[in-house]
């Protein structure tokens, strides 16, 4: 028989852990509630109450750890199953959050906060209709919740619901000091084409929030589309200036900036942040990461060769990306020997990283490496496959689109030369014909699969062709004469793909204008590596191909080119 509990000693220790916890004594605060835990290694109470301080003090690991626990000793806890479905959705992990939580809807459909809880991870998870659902049901408990008032106007943001900037007003009533509602705000109103009123928004909340890296991001987008003349010298980007004046000893800013410049050709801008970056943060390595790949891209090979000599050696993701990045560089050199030993390095540690892979290509067919025939060369890697979907939808479909177009930006960072891209999660959204494509889609994806060489466990697409896969980032573009994909690459998928709606008098054109050309090195490179295959565009069909290869577009002389694209990932 076990002895009695010292629940007076216990309620002592965890007391004394919450006041360490407040003074910001965090090892203290675990320590203490260590002691009273193995008094009461079984203790729900005691158990959420540590993994609550735990959440707080920012461990989620061992937040995570508790929870479960807590769950655990007290199966059908409502408390504490929300609890846990939280840290899950912190941890990645929603759709374990998403299941948690669905086991429990008999108990919490009276409670608002476990609505709003499971919209959440259901948002995170990908399922927006869900969430959608989910966030209702919690407003119809309570109208004023706050998170599902914020939750529900971010999802009809996403599905390109038409009462966005409303949902958002409506939540701003309840909660006027929430910066991301406002952001969201401003979006929304962006969205329907209200660009003074977003900007003020934008303007006002840069300038009172330096560090907040969403809103300059955003910032940068909403200027570059709606400032005339704002690429100029990088213009679009300059309210990173002021911010970086009040921070200035802020690496996430300096990173966020050299990015914004170096994905709108900026690269000699770029390069000049970068440096005053390291000037004010010499010790900083991953702002000597940034600044050595910004001089590299702005052909400063010298000095690039000299930051990249000075890196300190780091493991991890951090690790990875700098060789990666070195690598780059050392293939501007025409150096393949050195930058395929780094990214022999970099991909022992990362199996799955595609910017890696990528460039691995271009070092081996630059060493007539064999081994670039096994990564790319085997049968049906690059496919163009035809969907099954009725002129009637189709014309719906291309309708829909055009639409869609006539309202839409270039984003900061992507691809798109001379033309327009659509905001968001495509198939997120709501409309009819999306779902059918989206369907035609699914069943195509299965046909490329079955095409594929067997499984090979090294191999980076290969390896992935038995899993469960799903369509991840969804858009469309839509390019004008002249226009163009810049060669790029995705690094958050296992496949990419181009499906072309409409298409441009390609016949009366250049040979090879408006086709897709996959596995050529990027121009600015300067590597002489042509595309080891070019695609030419066919409507209604789509193209399939592994996202470790580069690719781009020809541009054309007339008409339009309207594409859908994605990317395939492993499903969590």
């Amino acid at each position: 028989m076990s002895a009695p509990l010292d629940m007076a000693r216990i309620g002592q220790l965890r007391e004394a852990a919450l006041s360490a916890e407040k003074a910001g004594r965090a090892g203290e605060a675990q320590g203490l509630f260590d002691a009273a835990l193995a008094l009461a290694p079984r203790e729900p109470r005691l158990l959420n109450s540590a993994g609550g301080s735990a959440l707080r003090l920012g461990d989620t690991t061992r937040a995570e750890a508790l929870y479960a626990r807590a769950c655990k000793a007290a199966p059908g806890e409502l408390e504490y199953a929300v609890n846990h479905a939280i840290v899950l959705e912190q941890l990645d992990r929603a759709g374990e959050a998403v299941r948690l939580l669905r086991g429990l809807e008999a108990k919490g459909r009276h409670d608002a906060r476990y609505w709003s809880t499971r919209g959440s991870a259901e948002r995170a998870s990908g399922d927006l209709a869900a969430a959608s659902a989910s966030y209702e049901a919690c407003l119809a408990l309570n109208a004023g919740h706050v998170r599902g008032l914020h939750g529900r106007a971010r999802i009809a943001l996403e599905r390109g619901e038409g009462d966005a900037s409303a949902r958002y007003a409506k939540a701003l009533a309840v909660n006027q000091g929430d910066a991301n509602l406002w952001l969201g705000r401003a979006m929304a109103l962006e969205a329907e084409g209200q660009f003074a009123e977003a900007r003020q928004i934008a303007d006002a909340l840069s300038a009172q929030m330096p560090g907040w890296l969403d809103v300059h991001r955003y910032l940068a987008e909403l200027r570059l589309n709606t400032e005339e003349g704002a690429l100029q010298d990088g213009r679009f980007a300059d309210h990173y200036a002021a911010a970086s004046r009040a921070l200035p000893g802020n690496a996430g800013l300096a990173l966020a900036w050299v990015g914004a410049l170096s994905g709108a050709d900026c690269t000699v801008e770029a390069h000049a942040v970068g440096e005053d970056a390291l000037a004010r943060m010499p010790e900083d390595p991953d702002v000597r990461v940034a600044a050595a790949s910004a001089a590299s891209a702005a052909r400063d090979l010298a000095r690039a060769d000299a930051l990249f000599a000075d890196l300190p050696a780091r493991e991890g993701a951090a690790g990875v990306l700098a060789r990666v990045e070195e690598a780059r560089h050392r293939l501007r050199c025409r150096d393949p020997e050195r930058a395929e030993a780094l990214l022999a390095r970099a991909l022992d540690d990362a199996p799955h990283d595609v910017s890696g892979w990528g460039l691995r290509s271009l070092a081996w067919r630059m060493l007539d490496d064999p081994r670039e025939e096994w990564l790319h060369g085997q049968p049906n890697m690059v496919r163009r496959l035809p969907l099954a979907i009725s002129d009637a939808q189709w014309d719906e479909i291309k309708a829909l689109l055009h639409a869609l177009h006539e309202t839409s930006f270039v984003p900061v960072g992507q691809s798109v030369r001379g033309g327009s891209q659509t905001r968001g999660g495509l198939f997120a959204r709501t409309e009819a014909p999306l779902n059918v494509l989206h369907d035609a889609i699914l069943e195509v994806i299965e046909t490329y699969r079955a095409g594929l060489p067997p499984c090979d466990p090294g191999h980076p697409l290969l390896a992935r062709r038995d899993e469960k896969l799903a369509i991840a980032g969804s858009w469309s573009v839509r390019l004008g004469p002249g226009g163009r994909h810049t060669v790029h690459i995705h690094p958050q998928g296992v496949l990419s793909s181009a499906l072309y709606i409409d298409l441009p008098p390609l016949a009366e054109d250049a040979p090879g204008a408006g086709c897709l050309e996959v596995g050529g090195a990027p121009p600015e490179m300067g590597l002489d590596l042509p595309p080891r295959q070019i695609v030419p565009p066919l409507e209604k069909h789509l193209t399939l191909f592994p996202s470790t290869l580069f690719h781009g577009t020809a541009p054309f002389a007339q008409g339009r080119r309207m594409t859908v694209a994605f990317d395939v990932a492993v499903r969590s």
